[in-house]
């Protein structure tokens, strides 16, 4: 084997280490970089979680949406009044029998 031979068998095998060392480079960062797999996952499930508390958040907000429509000045629900002036002020009426 001459010495031609010799460098040109190194260099290709060279070259093969290089494109392989590249190819489980990339390999990684798509499976575990910051745009990879992983990271998709991990985004998926935060914005299922935001959504769920979203949903939350308003259904929450058209509850008191509804109490403060029916406490405004256009349209009093009686009984309403009456029920926050209870819990808020501690009211209660001669006749009742509070049990804590």
């Amino acid at each position: 084997m001459s010495a031609a031979q010799s460098q040109r068998g190194l260099g290709g095998l060279a070259y093969l280490a290089f494109v392989s060392a590249l190819g489980v480079y990339f390999t990684f960062n798509a499976v575990q970089g910051d745009y990879g797999m992983f990271a998709r996952v991990a985004i998926h499930a935060e914005a299922e979680g935001l959504r769920a508390e979203r949903d939350r958040l308003s259904a929450e907000l058209a509850e008191m949406e509804n109490l403060t429509h029916r406490l405004s000045d256009t349209y009093l629900d009686l009984d309403l009044l009456d029920q926050q002036a209870r819990d808020v002020l501690g009211y209660m009426r001669a006749d009742e029998i509070a049990i804590r």
